[in-house]
């Protein structure tokens, strides 16, 4: 009896060894403290809240993970390293709506890239659908291969370029759309 009762004791314990353990949280979105792109840890960074409007409606909650922690949003944009972005949607968002978003931030932080850029944007753009609360956007970008565009776990694509890579992540970290969510990001409080 008493061996049965300490093996029954065990199984909470396998089941919380096997899950991966969230490093933080922001508003009931729990992102782990760690992700594997292309072969290499990457450790969470930072998390921030997108938030809409004067009303500061939530959008998302993005995670940011880097090969070495850093507060620096320019060196971060500049870097050769390979770094992910996750966004999940604590709220509903339909394509118009985020392809819009994308325009707006190529535009505040690519203004002399954006005729170089411009095939590649559509082509982000075409991957993007209709956003539910709890779906996820992930941008894994790896220097030399480009930034590959999961959508709520499957594969949409991988948008070749540095230049590319460092455009994007500059819509968080450059001029983002709200400045608490750059905050988070960079290691800050979320929200």
């Amino acid at each position: 009896m008493i061996r049965a009762y300490g093996q029954f004791c065990m199984i909470p314990l396998l089941v919380a060894a096997s899950c991966p353990l969230a490093a933080a949280e922001c508003v009931g979105v729990a992102m782990p403290d760690a992700v594997t792109v292309n072969g290499q840890v990457l450790s969470l960074n930072g998390m921030g809240l997108r938030a809409a409007t004067f009303l500061k409606v939530k959008v998302y909650v993005a995670g940011l993970y880097l090969s070495g922690k850093s507060a620096d949003a320019s060196a971060i944009i500049r870097s050769a390293q390979p770094w992910q972005l996750v966004l999940n949607f604590v709220r509903d968002v339909d394509t118009a709506d985020i392809n819009k978003a994308w325009r707006e931030g190529f535009e505040k932080n690519a203004r002399d890239q954006l005729a170089t850029l411009q095939d590649r944007i559509a082509r982000l753009e075409g991957y993007m659908q209709d956003f539910r609360e709890g779906s996820t956007l992930t941008f894994s970008h790896v220097p030399g291969r480009g930034t590959e565009i999961v959508v709520d776990g499957k594969t949409r694509g991988i948008i070749e370029g540095s230049d590319f890579g460092a455009a994007l992540i500059s819509i968080w970290l450059g001029d983002p759309p709200n400045a608490g969510l750059k905050e988070g990001l960079l290691g800050g409080p979320c929200g």
